[in-house]
């Protein structure tokens, strides 16, 4: 997924108020959208390099967007709306192999009244809803982690992802890892145990996981390769 145009450079201020952030560019302080409700944990330190785009619409209120933290030399994505955008790149490029033998892919597909995945996934034989997850923690080295922070919702797309199961369809879930120095995932029990009991929960009921890393660079984002789940952990 590249970018409209290369992203601009400056150090980071702070954030604030969730969605808004300082940034000092070219001597001067903007203040760009922060399209990530998450706690950023780790990532958020004064002076960071960020990587930040600015926007075609010249009415919009904020002109710019953070899209790209450097933690210790390595770039981190944290456009949380980009997510699905990668994802839905990468499943017409048929470059995730568990789910190339999917024909028709649908974005937002409503499951009940209360839940839409993120991807319907059929063919003539099958269909599959898709959940992907934004996953930017590192806590450990080479370890990445999900959530960042409490997730009711994400606890809720577990449970919905078991239902949809029951109820004939495959379902998977898919972190996507917006970094390049993990080897290997986990889910962080310490941060939000319910949402470990749900993952554990769903993998009993055959909800498929999958993990994948990120390329990144100031000029695109692209899926980059699977990234083991390890139970034990």
């Amino acid at each position: 997924m590249k970018f409209k145009e290369t992203l601009l450079q400056g150090t980071l201020i702070k954030r604030y108020k969730r969605f808004f952030v300082d940034i000092k560019y070219k001597k001067k302080t903007i203040i760009a959208h922060c399209p990530n409700s998450g706690s950023m944990l780790g990532l958020l330190k004064e002076g960071n390099k960020v990587y930040f785009s600015k926007a075609d619409n010249p009415n919009r209120k904020l002109k710019y967007t953070i899209e790209i933290i450097e933690v210790k030399k390595k770039l981190v994505g944290v456009n949380t709306h980009l997510t699905n955008k990668i994802v839905l790149e990468a499943l017409y490029l048929k470059k995730i192999n568990q789910l190339s033998k999917y024909s028709n892919i649908e974005t937002e597909k409503k499951f009940s009244d209360h839940t839409r995945f993120d991807f319907l996934l059929t063919n003539s034989k099958a269909k599959c809803f898709l959940e992907v997850k934004n996953v930017t923690l590192l806590r450990q080295e080479n370890l990445a982690e999900f959530p960042d922070s409490i997730t009711s919702r994400g606890t809720k797309h577990l449970n919905d992802l078991v239902k949809a199961k029951k109820n004939g369809f495959d379902s998977y879930i898919l972190y996507l890892i917006q970094r390049e120095d993990c080897g290997s995932f986990k889910i962080a029990k310490d941060i939000d145990e319910e949402y470990k009991n749900a993952f554990n929960n769903a993998l009993k009921n055959n909800v498929k996981v999958l993990c994948y890393d990120c390329k990144l660079s100031n000029k695109e984002i692209n899926i980059n390769k699977q990234i083991n789940y390890d139970h034990r952990l």
